[in-house]
C-alpha cells in the first residue's frame, strides 16, 4: 500500500500499520480474494454485522505482515492456473437434419373467472365448540402481567370471543369477495 501503512479498515477507512494486530470475520464470504474484509478493531468489525447478515460470527485476530514481506508478496507474480480452451470439434460434412415442423398452435381457451365464495354459514350445532385458546400461554400472560392465576373456566369465554371476532373477519372477507381472511379483515378494537 504505502511506506505509513499495510492496509485500510474496511469500517473506519483508518490506516492498519505494518506488524500490528487487526481483526478479520470468521465467515468465508467476508474473507475471499474480491472482498477481505480488514478491521482495525473488534468494534469496527462488529459495525460491519448488521449489513452482512451473519447467523454466527465472531472476529479473528491477525497480525499485519511486515513491510518487507508485503512487498515480496506485492511483487511476486500471483500464479493463477488458466483455463486450457478445448478444442472445437471440426464439423463434418453431413446432410443437414431435416427441420420438424412446428405444431399449430392451439386457440386459448377464454379465461374462467372464479365464482364468488359463498356466503358465510350461519353459526350452527354443526361448528365445533372446543377451546380456542391456548391455556399456558394464556396463564404465562396473565401472571406476567398481573401476578393473578387464570380459572380454566375462563377459556370457553374467550373462546366464544375469539369466534365472534373471526365470524367478523369471515364476513369482510366474502365481501371483499376473497377465499382468505386477512389481517385487514380483523376488526380493530
Amino acid at each position: 500500500m504505502s511506506d505509513e501503512g499495510w492496509r485500510r479498515c474496511s469500517s473506519c477507512r483508518d490506516t492498519i500499520p505494518f506488524q500490528t494486530p487487526y481483526y478479520t470475520c470468521n465467515v468465508s464470504t467476508c474473507n475471499r480474494r474480491n472482498t477481505a474484509f480488514v478491521f482495525c478493531t473488534v468494534s469496527c468489525w462488529d459495525a460491519h454485522l448488521p449489513t452482512m447478515n451473519h447467523r454466527e460470527a465472531w472476529a479473528e485476530e491477525q497480525c499485519s505482515p511486515t513491510a518487507a514481506e508485503w512487498k515480496r508478496d506485492q511483487a511476486a507474480p500471483k500464479s493463477i492456473p488458466k483455463a486450457t480452451p478445448k478444442p472445437i470439434p471440426k464439423a463434418t460434412p453431413k446432410s443437414a437434419p431435416k427441420a420438424t415442423p412446428k405444431p399449430a398452435p392451439t386457440p386459448r381457451e377464454p379465461q374462467r373467472r372464479m365464482p364468488p365464495p359463498t356466503p358465510p354459514a350461519a353459526p350452527s350445532d354443526d361448528v365445533p365448540r372446543e377451546i380456542l385458546i391456548v391455556a399456558s400461554r394464556l396463564k404465562e400472560y396473565i401472571r406476567a402481567r398481573s401476578g393473578m392465576n387464570t380459572s380454566d373456566r375462563a377459556l370457553a369465554p374467550l373462546s366464544d370471543l375469539v369466534r365472534e371476532i373471526c365470524d367478523r373477519a369471515i364476513e369482510a372477507a366474502h365481501r371483499d369477495e376473497r377465499k382468505t381472511v386477512l389481517d385487514r379483515d380483523i376488526p380493530s378494537r
